[in-house]
């Protein structure tokens, strides 16, 4: 093992009778228990140092006998801590050497001293050795359940984010096929009104109308794309009553076709006395053309804003997804809890039936809380997942923050049937799930749990009842630099 810097400062050895005082030794005889202590040893490490490196070579079976220590794992660049603990007796390090060469053997994540920390420390063949001599009934079974667990649980991971993923893809791009088609039929009549346009031009500008109502005509576009650009948005009883009248007008004046162009004008804002204002000095044998003008002038602007829409709406879902992928952001880093709420909602959009009201009651004076954005997002997923799966199809689905003290709250409420008084205790278990046989694997609340409550040092807590089920996650606004978690007696 590489010794860090100020390395190990190597004690006197423990005596048998100590090594028993240490739960992980404590049925063994008096003739392995003075085993161990011939070959183990003592070392004191200092804080703020590693005590073995994650990708070393694993060398060593530690035992924590003093101080405390904290897991620490390195992913995609970024340290994530899994655990810090200062209970005796918890242990780490090379923990598979009894597996000998047909796994890797190296650590795989580092162990970091948070104040001095005094270790037991056995070589790793040492340790191995122990276990396969002492304990050969449980070595066949630990080697069975290690490799069962591992190849099962690859195949089942692999099932598991290929559905998720399949979900989440086939929800997005449903969510990007609405905009994304709206975009391309509004460019498609855009093309068809801009060569209309042309043509139209072709007619004003064939020597009929005058240099001067030719620059009138163009100071009356201007004018009309302004109007366009802040026309206001009408009841369905307000646009009828104002296409009628600008129909009236436009059959007054003889233009054709006044019942299709009447709702492209209203659309822009045009009423029957600012058609008046414009027109009137063009004289007569012009208005059709003017008119017919306008009305692309108008529905090339509205086209434009719908592909403007259409285009804000996909970079907004693209925004969500990164926002709930978190892939652009550090693992560990202050974020804003409605941000990633709000990107959850996007993401799951596809899967929130029509008959389901989602209410939000969001306290937005909260601030930003240190968390790893993309596994909280993770936690919003399940919890959302959960209640939508209770409320079968309707019901009203309520997010809720709020603030207590140096905490944040945020509560998913459902109105479903509710979650049995006899299997609540039961429902943060791994692998626990009502679902039928098929449908879902039950790692999604034990996981929630263990995202929360081990890796951000917060809560979460359930109470049901028929048409009011309520789960409730608590987060640490800051968090002290010594703040422990719960303990891990293996690492």
């Amino acid at each position: 093992m590489t010794a860090p810097d100020n390395g190990p400062s190597v004690r006197d050895k423990l005596t048998a009778a100590d090594l028993k005082t240490l739960f992980l030794f404590e049925a063994l005889d008096d003739k392995q228990l003075a085993w161990l202590a011939d070959r183990g040893r003592v070392e004191v490490r200092p804080g703020g140092k590693p005590v073995y490196v994650q990708g070393e070579d694993a060398t060593c079976f530690f035992v924590l006998l003093g101080g405390t220590v904290a897991m620490v794992r390195r992913l995609h660049g970024d340290d994530i801590e899994l655990t810090r603990t200062d209970q005796k007796g918890v242990y780490a390090g090379a923990t598979q050497a009894y597996l000998g060469d047909r796994v890797d053997q190296a650590y795989t994540s580092t162990l970091q001293a948070i104040t001095d920390v005094e270790l037991f420390v056995l070589p790793a063949d040492e340790f191995g050795h122990a276990v396969r001599t002492w304990f050969p009934m449980a070595l066949h079974l630990l080697e069975g359940l290690f490799f069962g667990t591992r190849a099962s649980n690859t195949i089942i991971g692999e099932r598991e984010r290929l559905v998720a993923l399949g979900s989440l893809t086939a929800g997005l791009t449903h969510e990007l096929n609405n905009p994304a088609a709206a975009a391309v039929r509004a460019t498609d009549t855009l093309r068809d009104r801009v060569t209309k346009m042309r043509h139209k031009l072709a007619l004003i500008a064939d020597g009929r109308v005058d240099g001067t109502r030719l620059h009138h005509l163009v100071e009356m576009q201007d004018e009309a794309v302004k109007r366009a650009s802040n026309a206001p948005k009408l009841s369905a009883i307000e646009a009828s009553d104002a296409e009628d009248d600008v129909t009236d007008w436009l059959e007054d004046h003889e233009i054709d076709r006044a019942w299709d162009i009447a709702p492209v004008l209203v659309a822009g804002g045009l009423d029957p006395a600012w058609l008046s204002q414009a027109t009137d000095s063009l004289g007569g044998e012009n208005r059709q053309a003017a008119v017919g003008w306008l009305t692309y002038t108008i529905d090339t602007e509205l086209l434009m804003g719908e592909i403007e829409d259409a285009v804000n709406r996909i970079s907004g879902l693209v925004d969500a997804a990164r926002q709930y992928s978190q892939l652009d952001r550090a693992a560990q880093q202050p974020v804003d809890v409605h941000e990633l709420l709000d990107a959850t909602l996007v993401m799951m959009r596809a899967k929130i039936p029509s008959a389901v009201r989602v209410v939000k009651e969001y306290d937005r004076d909260l601030p930003p809380v240190p968390a790893y954005g993309a596994e909280l997002n993770q936690v919003w997923t399940n919890l959302i997942d959960n209640a939508l799966g209770a409320m079968n199809g309707s019901g009203t689905l309520t997010i809720v923050t709020w603030r207590e003290g140096d905490h944040l709250y945020v509560e998913v409420r459902d109105t479903g049937s509710g979650i049995p008084a006899d299997i609540r205790p039961r429902i943060f278990e791994p692998f626990f799930t009502t679902k039928q046989v098929g449908e879902g694997t039950g790692l999604g609340l034990d996981i929630s749990h263990r995202i929360v409550v081990n890796k951000h040092h917060g809560d979460i807590r359930v109470t049901s009842q028929p048409g009011d089920t309520r789960f409730r996650v608590c987060l640490p606004i800051t968090r002290a630099p010594d703040d422990a978690g719960p303990a891990d007696e293996g690492a």
